[in-house]
């Protein structure tokens, strides 16, 4: 019996939609999914990115939870419109904070960008729930701001403990500002021949990425280099 090796960096589909980050949340700790989970995804969750567990509910009804939560390792955000039985699994399933915003957005995913050490929310986000982001996520430093324009950040990139990949239009002062705030290497690239949108097709954590089916040999060459995985197996 041969063993297969694996790397840090692999491709994935939920169910064949290359779209694999619209539709889980990851941390370091814990993927939440929607009920029924791809079991392929499922096993690359466990052995690429290590979880401990994959929690599986929906988020207000939807199934893109991807879009719907934010958070790291030390909680995690959800919409107003989240249902009191979905609270309840998370409740009894996720160890750590959990707080619900009571703003305007709903795709809380698309609104924040965070790793550890910061975050970088929407900009007309409220100034009393940018306390409560804070102390969830149990963050050094919280700020406003866009990426490219984008006033959706959350959607343009993804950051770890390792490193983040964001649109490739951000600037290069943007990239500072980042590498400033987050503390870890910044650089733009794309995900799914071609997508710029990276939340999309990526779930990363410290111990690995899983990037949408359609993501090439070079975009997942920069991605691994970025996060800081290039040369690991």
């Amino acid at each position: 019996m041969s063993l297969i090796e694996t790397y840090p960096v692999e491709k994935a589909s939920f169910f064949r939609n290359p779209n694999i980050g619209l539709y889980v949340f990851v941390n370091n700790y814990v993927a939440i999914a929607p009920p029924g989970i791809d079991p392929d995804l499922k096993k690359l969750l466990f052995d690429i990115l290590r979880v401990k567990k994959i929690i599986e509910t929906k988020i207000s009804d939807i199934s893109l939870v991807g879009v719907m939560i934010g958070g790291n390792d030390s909680g995690i955000l959800l919409p107003r419109t989240v249902r009191e039985e979905e609270l309840n699994i998370l409740k009894r399933e996720f160890e750590g904070n959990i707080e619900i915003l009571k703003t305007n957005a709903n795709a809380i995913g698309n609104i924040i960008l965070a790793n550890s050490r910061a975050a970088l929310v929407y900009r007309e986000i409220e100034s009393d729930i940018i306390k409560i982001i804070k102390d969830t996520l149990d963050l050094e430093v919280v700020e406003r701001g866009s990426l490219a324009n984008i006033p959706t950040i959350g959607s343009v990139g993804v950051v770890t403990n390792r490193g983040g990949i964001v649109h490739p239009d951000v600037s290069r002062e943007e990239l500072e500002r980042l590498k400033e705030l987050f503390k870890v290497p910044i650089d733009v690239g794309t995900i799914n021949f071609g997508i710029p949108f990276i939340r999309s097709g990526l779930l990363a954590n410290d111990k690995g990425a899983l990037v949408g089916g359609n993501t090439t040999g070079p975009e997942i060459l920069r991605i691994s280099k970025i996060l800081g995985f290039s040369g690991l197996k």
